[in-house]
């Protein structure tokens, strides 16, 4: 019912974002889109958790996580043909109205804690806000994992920021050409990756519980080492499409997108085992917050400033150094997910 009365309210908001008569009104619409946007992750990942079973769950939530870079590649290309079409104005208006639909019929509740072995003993927690949250990050396990997620967020935001840059300076592209190889080439081969790491977790964690951990860990290993790759890689053309040159490092660029995602789905769900039912939309959205702190918030203002910082010693190749070293933050997080891995709760799970 949260998930429907969001999304009435943000399909509202985004018919207001449509009939704003002046640049104020647009502003206040747009806050409120953000505001009544910010319950969906918390709210979907909880019912995600009681519609599917742990070995089926991380499947369900990578096509969550997913859907917003196919939404926005699909929006790019069909939003500017709307909009160039009949006007800005019908954009908003189109994307409003399949929201508000759904969230009319939205209005049943699955069964809470049908798949949780200790759903039937644990009820609903009497704490308010900082209470909540003060007993969710006593749990060390949850503690550890949302660092983890944090320190993934903060480097994979900064590179998505930051790459379209990268490859106009170090690689000497057009604006629009480095703009549609950093979002078709990083948004397909992540999408797909996303998809498969779902996938081979829901197969592996049959056999063993840490594969929920196994499998960022792996592939962020993996990713990493393509990362240093694209970013080290000389500047050379491979091919071209048209007139857009295809450098060769995006081939690594391809190969670290699909595998930089693999954390998502898997840590995901491990977030909906450490905690109860009851719990699970406030720990998620704490999670949330701090990813979005340092990933959107901190991440692409590190890479920019130290990147000035390295300008006199690096030259023109200061934001490829810049980004090369925002890349220890996902050594650490590599680190931190070993002694996941040796928690005694996270055994017990």
């Amino acid at each position: 019912r949260l998930l429907g009365f969001a999304g009435l309210l943000w399909g509202l908001s985004s018919l207001l974002c449509g009939l704003a008569t002046s640049f104020w009104l647009l502003v206040a619409a747009r806050m409120l889109v953000a505001v009544f946007e910010a319950p969906v992750t918390p709210a979907s990942l909880s019912l995600i958790a009681d519609l599917y079973p742990v070995q089926q769950r991380s499947l369900a939530i990578s096509f969550f996580t997913g859907a917003p870079t196919v939404s926005a590649m699909l929006g790019l290309g069909v939003g500017a043909w709307v909009i160039d079409t009949w006007g800005w104005r019908s954009g908003f208006y189109l994307i409003a109205s399949p929201v508000l639909l759904v969230s009319v019929v939205l209005v049943r509740e699955p069964r809470r804690s049908y798949w949780d072995a200790n759903g039937s003993t644990v009820h609903a927690p009497r704490h308010n806000l900082r209470q909540a949250a003060a007993h969710l990050f006593s749990n060390r396990p949850y503690r550890l994992t949302v660092l983890i997620c944090t320190l993934f967020s903060f480097s994979g935001f900064a590179f998505a920021m930051w790459n379209t840059s990268f490859l106009i300076r170090s690689h000497g592209l057009a604006l629009q050409h480095a703009g549609i190889l950093a979002g078709v080439v990083v948004g397909g081969t992540a999408t797909v990756g996303g998809l498969f790491s779902g996938w081979l977790t829901d197969r592996l964690v049959v056999f063993d519980r840490r594969w929920l951990v196994w499998v960022p860990l792996i592939g962020q290993s993996i990713a990493l080492v393509f990362m240093l790759s694209y970013l080290m890689w000389p500047v050379q053309t491979a091919f071209h499409i048209g007139s857009m040159p295809v450098p060769t490092t995006m081939f690594w660029c391809a190969l670290m997108g699909f595998f930089t995602v693999w954390w998502v789905a898997p840590l995901f769900n491990l977030l909906t085992q450490l905690v109860s039912s009851w719990e699970r939309a406030t720990a998620i959205a704490l999670q949330t917050i701090c990813t979005t702190l340092a990933g959107v918030g901190l991440g692409p203002l590190f890479i920019g400033v130290l990147s000035d910082a390295l300008a006199p010693i690096s030259g023109s190749e200061s934001l490829r150094h810049a980004l090369l070293l925002a890349n220890v933050s996902i050594a650490v997080a590599l680190l931190l997910l070993v002694r996941l891995t040796r928690q005694p709760p996270f055994r017990m799970i």
